[in-house]
């Protein structure tokens, strides 16, 4: 048969495209994977995109601070740094919410695999319950040791801490929000309705958008709170979005509900939960505790350094999100498949999101190594914070090709409830070999907060290579949920 001329390709696509932002439900167990993956991942990379979108809205506004925008008065990168040192204290709290949140969509989606929806529903109940927990339990501390925390991180810099204090109890003391956020969303995939989770984002970044340049230079009638305004902006938009999502899974929009008999507690389901996710926490835990020490050794080099680092990254986080969206779906099509008892297509739909979130990723590097100053310029006009930042999207994004297969990987063992393996190659990976190296680098070699870089481009690089190699090996196939 002859192919199909490109305008009917692209009316398939379209219809495809149509149909996963629709929030139409399908069986991912069965058809074309491509179809499938495609399905999932479209709302999938809006949602992270959208995620990623908090930071890079709240970073550029501060920046505008530092140019002076509507009479600010410059910070000189103080600013800045202190969102990126509590930042770097917030991906705490992601560690354990991207943990829990993995066990949680795992769970959901081999019960709803192996059509079991009030089993799924009685998961997504004790995920509401970890998160409040987990969220209230660590935001009080956290409220009330946030100048201390933020001292510690900024290296006892009092510009730094004196400019984000209130930014760090706002954000910090939030973190019932982010939990509550990350947990639903994760029902939300979990059950292969993942444009829930786009609406979600959708309401919380539109509201920031909107809140972001008033409060942070007091705008019409809003008081003028700096840098502390993004979190004011951050933590209403956030909220408002928990508080929809809320609404959706009680009310049974999707195909999990998380009705009163879903909430009432149900210990084995929860001792279940905090087994799995005790390798996810971990690895997470393992992976953004490198970061702040990281963020630690680049603030030895002084607030410009800080400044440049914390852009850049978050520049290159923006880009990076994405992949994890589409990375998630393998996450999803591995838990149903392995539910339906068909490890072959699990372990094919693994193969298939890798190939294209590596083409994605090595667009994203051609753009970062081709175009790093003109996308620089449009974050800070600070020359040395300029020339940080142009470093971090060059050295970090060099090993973006090989990012993709280590994000695919993981997220595949982790929806096959095999969360020890990832933990232990993080442990390797980040602790043992990268953070060594960073201070090797940057100390004793000499090339100081590029050299802080070049370790993160180089471990995440081995770590994909190991990745795939244990994957290959298929002992994921045979864990039970």
């Amino acid at each position: 048969m002859a192919d199909p001329p490109p305008a009917s390709a692209l009316r398939r696509l379209a219809r495809h495209i149509v149909s996963s932002l629709r929030g139409e439900q399908h069986d991912y167990t069965r058809g074309s994977l491509l179809r499938a993956v495609f399905l999932l991942a479209v709302p999938m990379v809006l949602e992270m995109a959208l995620e990623s979108t908090f930071a890079l809205v709240d970073i550029w506004w501060v920046n505008q601070i530092d140019a002076g925008l509507f009479g600010a008065t410059p910070t000189g990168g103080a600013a800045v740094a202190a969102i990126g040192a509590t930042e770097a204290l917030l991906t705490i709290i992601y560690a354990v919410a991207f943990g829990l949140g993995m066990a949680v969509t795992a769970t959901v989606a081999r019960r709803v695999g192996e059509q079991d929806l009030p089993g799924a529903a009685r998961a997504g109940g004790q995920a509401v319950w970890l998160a409040l927990l987990t969220g209230i339990g660590t935001g009080v501390p956290c409220l009330i040791f946030a100048e201390p925390l933020l001292h510690w991180m900024s290296d006892g810099n009092d510009k730094v801490v004196a400019e984000g204090t209130a930014y760090a109890r706002w954000i910090l003391g939030g973190n019932v929000i982010v939990t509550l956020l990350f947990l639903q969303n994760a029902i939300f995939r979990g059950a292969g309705d993942p444009v829930l989770a786009l609406k979600t984002l959708a309401v919380a970044n539109g509201i920031n958008l909107v809140l972001d340049p008033c409060l942070i230079f007091g705008l019409g009638p809003f008081p003028q709170l700096g840098v502390t305004g993004a979190a004011v902006a951050t933590t209403i938009g956030r909220g408002t979005a928990v508080i929809w999502q809320t609404w959706v899974l009680h009310r049974g929009a999707g195909r999990v509900r998380v009705d009163r008999a879903a909430m009432r507690l149900d210990a084995p389901v929860m001792r279940s939960l905090l087994r799995l996710s005790a390798g996810t926490i971990g690895q997470f835990l393992i992976g953004t505790s490198s970061w702040i020490v990281l963020m630690r050794l680049v603030q030895e080099f002084g607030e410009a350094a800080a400044a440049g680092y914390t852009t850049g990254i978050r520049i290159l986080m923006f880009a990076l999100l994405p992949a994890w969206g589409l990375s998630n779906a393998a996450a999803t099509l591995v838990g149903q498949n392995l539910g339906a008892r068909q490890p072959d297509r699990a372990e094919r739909s693994v193969w298939l999101t890798g190939l294209l979130d590596m083409a994605f990723l090595g667009l994203v590097t051609a753009v970062m190594e081709l175009l790093p100053g003109p996308i620089m310029a449009q974050f800070t006009t600070d020359p040395e914070v300029y020339r940080y930042g142009v470093d971090t999207l060059r050295i970090v994004a060099a090993g973006y090709v090989f990012f993709a297969w280590g994000m695919v990987t993981v997220q595949a063992f982790n929806g096959a409830g095999d969360t020890r393996t990832p933990t232990w190659l993080h442990f390797l990976f980040f602790w043992v070999l990268e953070l060594p190296l960073a201070w090797l680098l940057a100390m004793p070699c000499g090339l100081g907060p590029q050299g802080v870089f070049w370790s993160v481009t180089i471990a995440e690089s081995l770590f994909a290579v190991a990745a795939v190699i244990w994957f290959r090996r298929g002992r994921w196939k045979t864990i039970k949920v």
